[in-house]
C-alpha cells in the first residue's frame, strides 16, 4: 500500500500544468517576401485557442482574413512585408498565452536565418546568411547591435554555449547583394525538469498530512522514501 501511495504522489507532484504553444514552420523569424509560413497554437487544455498578431496594419485575431484556418493551424501561403510583427496564441477565455514570437518579411534580397523562439542558457546558436541568389562566393559578414561580430567564409556562424550577455539584435550582409533586416534574438533561463517543480513546502505538506486509505507517513525512514521517489531538487524556502 505505502509503494502505491508514494508513486501516486510522485505523479500528483511531477505533473506538468497545461500550457499554450506556438509553433512556426518553417522555424526562423525571417522570411522573403513570397514565402510561406504555417501557424500553429499547441493547446493541451479543453479552453481552445486564437490566433493573434500585430503589424503595422493593426492587431487582427481572425486568421481567415490574412491568412487560410486550418484545423489546428493558420497558413500564410504568400507572404507580404506586412504580414511583418509580433504573433502569439491566446486561448479562447483569455486566461492563457503562449510566448510571442516576431516574424519579419523581408523585401530585399538576403535574410539572417535565426531561431524564432529563444534559446536556452548554455545551448549553441547557429546564425546562416541566406540570399535569394546563391552568390559565387557566400562569405557573409554578421552583426549584433550595430557592431561586426566576424565575417564567416561559409555564410554561417555559430556562437557557443550561448548566456543572456548574447541577447540582441542580430543581422548579416553578403557582399554585392545586401543586408538583412535585423532580428532579436533572446537567450532563455535553462528549463527546469519536472523533479525540479517538486519543492520543499509541497513535499511538508504531504509529509504532515495523512492519506486516506493508507497509513501516515510517521517516521524520518519514511521521509527518506519519499525524497528518493521524486529526487527533490529544489532547496527548502528562505
Amino acid at each position: 500500500m505505502k509503494e502505491t501511495c508514494l508513486l501516486c504522489l510522485t505523479f500528483v507532484l511531477c505533473c506538468p500544468t497545461n500550457q499554450i504553444g506556438l509553433t512556426v514552420s518553417p522555424s526562423r523569424s525571417q522570411f522573403f517576401r513570397g514565402e510561406s509560413v504555417t501557424l500553429k497554437c499547441e493547446d493541451h487544455s479543453s479552453a481552445g485557442w486564437t490566433l493573434r498578431r500585430n503589424t503595422s496594419t493593426g492587431e487582427n485575431t481572425n486568421c481567415s482574413e490574412w491568412g487560410e484556418l486550418h484545423i489546428s493551424s493558420c497558413e500564410i501561403s504568400y507572404l507580404s512585408t506586412s504580414d511583418s510583427g509580433v504573433y502569439w496564441c491566446e486561448s479562447r477565455g483569455g486566461g492563457a498565452s503562449s510566448i510571442s514570437v516576431n516574424i519579419s518579411v523581408s523585401g530585399g534580397s538576403v535574410i539572417l536565418q535565426s531561431p524564432v523562439l529563444p534559446v536556452m542558457e548554455g545551448h549553441d546558436l547557429t546564425l546562416s546568411c541566406q540570399s535569394q541568389t546563391p552568390p559565387s562566393k557566400p562569405s557573409a559578414a554578421f552583426y549584433k547591435d550595430g557592431s561586426l561580430i566576424r565575417t564567416e567564409p561559409t555564410g554561417h556562424m555559430t556562437l557557443q554555449h550561448v548566456s543572456r550577455s548574447d541577447e540582441g539584435l542580430y543581422k548579416c550582409h553578403i557582399s554585392a547583394h545586401g543586408e538583412s533586416p535585423s532580428s532579436w534574438i533572446s537567450v532563455s533561463a535553462e528549463r527546469r525538469t519536472r523533479e525540479d517543480d517538486v519543492t520543499y513546502s509541497h513535499l511538508t505538506i504531504l509529509q504532515q498530512q495523512p492519506i486516506r486509505g493508507s497509513r501516515v507517513l510517521e517516521s524520518s525512514s519514511d521521509s527518506e522514501i519519499v525524497y528518493s521517489t521524486v529526487r527533490k531538487t529544489t532547496a527548502p524556502p528562505v
